[in-house]
């Protein structure tokens, strides 16, 4: 599926600022889900923008603004295709997370985080799931998807960004981001590494994820949660809309947590308090074919080779011609 995603985010002070320093994580990377068409990132007041990629994969977009100004705007721009995923039909045992070698390589995502702590309360509930689904590990982590989704209710305004993920449990409720840390949280109790997901998704409603009619959607960056497989990679889950993550999903980045990942994050020199507004617009224009550049490039050297090898065969049957001629 191909998308287009505009990202606007627009701060105004209450007085001029200045010394304004910032790094977005809005445009997608590329993946085995998704591939990154195009982007471009623009601000008002104007600044140039370096892109770098940090250490968890995420493509950072880093601005700074000197002179005094009474607002600050962003905007992300970008086209993304992308693809399924083949279904996974292997059944790993849960046991196997135990191995030393795959702990020691995923050791970053089996930690507690500051919005990852677990609680004896949440342990407990990791195991019960656990003990319901069985040996097999991909059971084991859809009944901890199923148990999250079923625990909370989506609900804006109900908690904060850094609200330990025990208050979350106990309030029953929260949004797309306390679902996700919650899940993670769960995983790793378990000693199942798992990672907190930034990006979007293409609904016409944030609390069930329904995609609805139409073409062109205004929707809030979303989350959810990837956990490892031995020797299968990732399965990534979407608990606020109880989905498997598809073709509608466009993946941002992922971290320890909300704290790797956030699309915004600066600071600026001045005293004035801020109003923020966040508008995101998601445009589906159809599939579109993805242009492989290192297949293009060995097609195009194979077409070469062809057309050498017949003007070598042209030269040879003409210079025969000549021959039997005289």
């Amino acid at each position: 599926m191909r998308l287009d995603i505009r990202y606007r985010c627009r701060f105004v002070y209450e007085e001029p600022v200045r010394e304004s320093q910032n790094e977005l994580r809005a445009v997608p990377i590329t993946d085995q889900r998704q591939q990154l068409i195009s982007a471009r990132v623009s601000t008002s007041p104007g600044a140039r923008v370096f892109s770098f990629t940090d250490y968890w994969g995420t493509r950072v977009d880093t601005f700074g603004v000197r002179e005094p100004h009474g607002s600050l705007e962003v905007v992300a721009e970008a086209s993304v295709e992308t693809r399924r995923t083949p279904v996974i039909t292997a059944a790993p045992q849960f046991e196997t997370v135990r191995s030393s070698g795959f702990r020691n390589d995923y050791l970053e995502y089996l930690e507690p985080t500051e919005h990852t702590a677990w609680s004896d309360a949440i342990v407990s509930e990791a195991r019960h799931q656990a003990e319901l689904a069985g040996p097999n590990l991909i059971d084991v982590l859809l009944a901890l998807y199923n148990r999250v989704g079923e625990a909370l209710r989506y609900a804006p305004g109900t908690t904060y960004v850094g609200v330990e993920v025990e208050e979350v449990l106990a309030r029953g409720s929260g949004v797309c981001q306390d679902y996700a840390h919650l899940a993670v949280a769960m995983c790793r109790s378990l000693g199942i590494p798992a990672r907190y997901v930034s990006g979007y998704l293409f609904t016409t409603n944030d609390a069930t994820g329904v995609e609805g009619e139409g073409d062109v959607v205004k929707v809030q960056t979303h989350a959810w949660f990837e956990a490892a497989l031995p020797d299968l990679g990732w399965l990534a889950l979407d608990p606020t809309n109880a989905q498997e993550v598809g073709v509608r999903h466009v993946k941002i980045g992922h971290g320890r947590d909300y704290g790797d990942v956030p699309p915004l994050r600066g600071v600026f020199s001045g005293q004035a308090g801020t109003a923020l507004d966040v508008a995101v617009e998601m445009r589906r224009v159809g599939p579109q074919p993805v242009i492989d550049i290192a297949a293009a490039r060995s097609r195009a050297a194979k077409e070469a080779q062809a057309r050498m090898h017949a003007a070598r065969e042209r030269r040879a049957r003409l210079a025969q011609q000549q021959q039997q001629q005289q």
